[in-house]
């Protein structure tokens, strides 16, 4: 029998829209070495957004102090905190045994742990390699033995830390901070694990705040998924969270910020089964575009007391060739 007209052009609209639905949903890529280098801030370079850290920029930030509250954005550091994977964070206690009276003793502790890559934490550059290439399409042979050539595995990316891209290079920031709240959007306590925030969802909650991003900002997505950061079981935070997609990525690109920063493990949205890479927006982020990624971030209170827009202060811990470094960040209005 055959079909009739209108059900063939039905069938046609249908696989067509489908079709199109797939195309909208495509899996992103890496752009190639002619595409993405030099970096625009030049063949060399080794800092990316932080090249944006100039004295305006602190000037700017202290014009939005007005009330002196300050606000906690980092967790605390323990052996409860939610780690992926292998990574640990053993403390031992170096206790004194001068007790008896009139003697004087000192405690200290040894902490074994990823430094740069627990708790509330800064991703530097060296953190994320594709295809054998980081940054500005530098090689892991220039990552493992720098300009000279040296053979010794102690300067080789190995005991003594990389000799390109370390954290150490990034500055100490003082920028306009700027609190992008998705979860109040709308109007829920938590996004579920799995929503990919888009830049719709980004545009219409700065506008809702009646807040627009600037070239240098420090941008923190509130989800809510920070609530969970504390709780026993682990998994609860870690399996899964809402996070930015591709076409949220690529839109706060385009704005020219200093870092992204989330209260989520990873900043982007986990799992993302229509990504055939592997966290996309660190690729993008940190080897395509040179933009610092904070994950971990405590917005809890930044959000109930609608601080939109604060005095945002960073200082990583300058480890020389380090991937990247825990931090205690703080917001100021």
């Amino acid at each position: 029998m055959r079909t009739s007209w209108p059900v063939r052009a039905m069938i046609f609209v249908l696989v067509f829209g489908f079709a199109c639905a797939g195309l909208g949903a495509q899996s992103w890529e890496m752009p190639s070495d002619a595409q993405r280098c030099p970096s625009k801030w030049g063949g060399k370079d080794e800092v990316g957004s932080g090249n944006l850290m100039k004295p305006e920029m602190a000037l700017k930030a202290a014009k939005l102090i007005r009330t002196g509250e300050v606000f906690t954005l980092g967790f605390h550091l323990s052996a409860a905190l939610p780690l992926i994977g292998s990574r640990r964070f053993d403390m031992h206690m170096k206790r004194s045994t001068a007790t008896d009276p009139g003697t004087r003793g000192e405690n200290e502790e040894i902490v074994i742990t990823e430094l740069g890559q627990v708790g509330t934490q800064l991703d530097a550059f060296a953190h994320q390699i594709y295809g054998g290439e980081y940054y500005n399409c530098i090689t892991n042979h220039e990552m493992s033995f720098g300009d000279g050539g040296a053979t010794n595995d102690l300067t080789a990316g190995a005991r003594q830390g990389f000799p390109k891209l370390g954290v150490e290079k990034i500055p100490d920031i003082m920028t306009r901070g700027v609190l992008i709240d998705v979860a109040g959007l709308k109007n829920v306590d938590m996004l579920p694990g799995g929503y990919v925030i888009t830049a719709d969802d980004l545009e219409k909650a700065l506008a809702k705040e009646n807040v627009k991003l600037e070239t240098g900002d420090a941008v923190m997505i509130n989800t809510g998924w920070g609530k969970l950061y504390n709780v026993k079981d682990k998994d609860k935070y870690l399996k899964s969270s809402p996070g930015i997609g591709i076409d949220a990525g690529e839109w706060l690109i385009k704005q020219n910020p200093m870092l992204v920063g989330t209260d989520t493990c990873c900043v982007e949205v986990r799992p993302y089964p229509e990504q055939k890479m592997n966290l996309p927006i660190h690729a993008m982020f940190l080897i395509v575009y040179g933009v610092y990624l904070v994950e971990n971030l405590k917005l809890e209170q930044l959000a109930a007391e609608r601080a939109y827009e604060t005095a945002y202060i960073m200082t990583p811990l300058k480890i020389e060739g380090g991937t990247g470094s825990t931090i205690a960040p703080i917001a100021v209005r």
